[in-house]
């Protein structure tokens, strides 16, 4: 059963700039449906639902998504969908929702959950968080840690003691966090089998996290708590004044990295995927017999894994190999898969062209 005290924070500020042309300010990747029939937001509360009730879930986002957001999560009380006043990174973001459910809660436990990652088993994935949040109650500072699947140089990573066991349903002590590394120190990893991929999941009583912060990061700390509590009718205007001005710097960096005593429960196959690129996308969808995915009527002559995202039209593709092809009705994204983590590369040159009609 869940426990009266259990919160979850999830995580949607954020614009998905390398799933661009569908990906935009207002319809950014968590909103959008890149597996299955629900959008990955969506998905997100049908993971936590089971744990977890609508009335103690928590969704930040920005004022560009939160009335999408509302539309698509309306089992969640509007009031709990809050908009930032600005974007200052994931500290902020997660020091804010601590302080308000500290409010509401003063024995508050909150995992906090990104929006947009795509969990392939859902019920295992939850008997891994109902340690995290004991240790949470019990004061610790909690992370989940995927066990890896191939050397990823784009993650950061959790070393845990030898003998550490993947979906045992306990929590490990993290002996400390590493950078996301080269691709030889990310073989080493694999090959000592006690480093796990940072998920960016995390567990804490909301007022041992508002304690580290004070220890970490003073200034951002004494900025929030001077905020009055989430029920004044002066919150949302004291908000604005005092939030542009905390540090714009991620958790990890910010508390976990400095932290004593972290604790991690390190996950067994739960079919993980944090869906960072179109080519994650790729890699998720089946494959036809020349390694083509369509999401879109398709013809391919002499054509190998491509990835076709046009709605509503036919597309051909004639000696072409590892291209991404998505359309919508302003923009066409042609790329080859290899540099799919670059497509974010793009937004800015939009933004230096000023063609905010893109973006």
């Amino acid at each position: 059963m869940p426990k009266s005290h259990d919160y979850g924070l999830i995580m949607a500020g954020g614009r998905g700039t390398r799933f661009w042309p569908r990906s935009r300010r207002r319809h950014a990747k968590q909103l959008l449906k890149v597996l299955g029939e629900r959008s990955l937001i969506q998905q997100t509360v049908d993971r936590l639902r089971p744990l977890l009730p609508s009335e103690r879930i928590w969704v930040l986002t920005n004022d560009y998504l939160r009335a999408e957001i509302i539309r698509q999560l309306p089992e969640i009380p509007r009031r709990q969908i809050l908009a930032e006043p600005v974007g200052r990174n994931t500290t902020p973001c997660i020091a804010l929702a601590a302080h308000i459910l500290n409010s509401i809660d003063p024995d508050a436990v909150m995992g906090v959950f990104p929006s947009d990652q795509v969990i392939g088993k859902p019920a295992r994935y939850r008997r891994l968080l109902r340690p995290a949040f004991w240790a949470a109650e019990r004061g610790q500072i909690v992370v989940l840690g995927i066990q890896p699947r191939w050397p990823e140089t784009g993650y950061g990573y959790l070393e845990f003691p030898e003998g550490v066991r993947p979906g045992a349903l306990k929590a490990w002590p993290v002996l400390r966090f590493r950078e996301k590394p080269d691709r030889q120190t990310a073989e080493q990893f694999i090959a000592a089998g006690r480093f796990y991929w940072n998920s960016g999941m995390f567990f804490w009583r909301a007022d041992v996290f508002l304690e580290a912060l004070r220890r970490h990061l003073p200034k951002t700390a004494t900025l929030l708590a001077a905020l009055p509590p989430f029920t004044h009718r002066r919150f949302f205007r004291a908000l604005a004044e005092v939030f542009p001005r905390c540090e714009n710097i991620s958790v990890d960096y910010a508390v976990l990295e400095k932290a004593e005593s972290v604790v991690g429960v390190a996950a067994d196959d739960i079919q993980w995927n944090d869906v960072g690129s179109w080519n994650a996308v790729y890699e998720l969808l089946p494959h036809d017999p020349q390694g083509n995915v369509a999401r879109a009527k398709l013809v391919a002559q002499a054509s190998r894994g491509n990835y076709v995202d046009a709605e509503g039209k036919l597309v051909a593709l004639l000696g072409v190999d590892n291209l991404i092809v998505v359309d919508t009705p302003d923009a066409l994204l042609v790329a080859d898969r290899a540099r799919a983590q670059q497509v974010g590369d793009l937004l800015k040159l939009l933004e230096r062209q000023n063609r905010e009609d893109l973006l």
